[in-house]
């Protein structure tokens, strides 16, 4: 890329930054990636059609999708863990219920 198309690019990104930065409840963050990533992060932007900034927004809001619905299910593993001896004895205490139907 050269350093004409990259400052074109800031000057692009920037336009983008202040219109961006003009809604309620914005924050501007800046971030250092590795020269791969952030060629990957434009490649993939290009391919996308969208600037970087949306992909990166979609990228992180994805992750912490993620991890919230992580959190969720650790949350009901140690639920059903934590009751799994009161279900048994439920389970246990209506096998015969269940047997009288057959």
């Amino acid at each position: 890329m050269s350093s004409t198309t990259r400052h074109k690019s800031r000057g692009e990104s920037r336009k983008v930054h202040a219109a961006e930065a003009d809604a309620p409840g914005s924050h501007r963050v800046v971030i250092d990636f590795p020269k791969p990533l952030f060629e990957q992060t434009e490649q993939a932007a290009a391919e996308l059609a969208v600037n970087r900034s949306a992909l990166i927004r979609a990228a992180v809001e994805q992750y912490l999708e993620r991890l919230h619905r992580r959190g969720l299910e650790a949350e009901l593993a140690a639920g059903y863990a934590a009751n799994a001896d009161l279900d048994r004895r439920i389970t246990a205490e209506f096998a015969s219920v269940d047997y009288e139907t057959f």
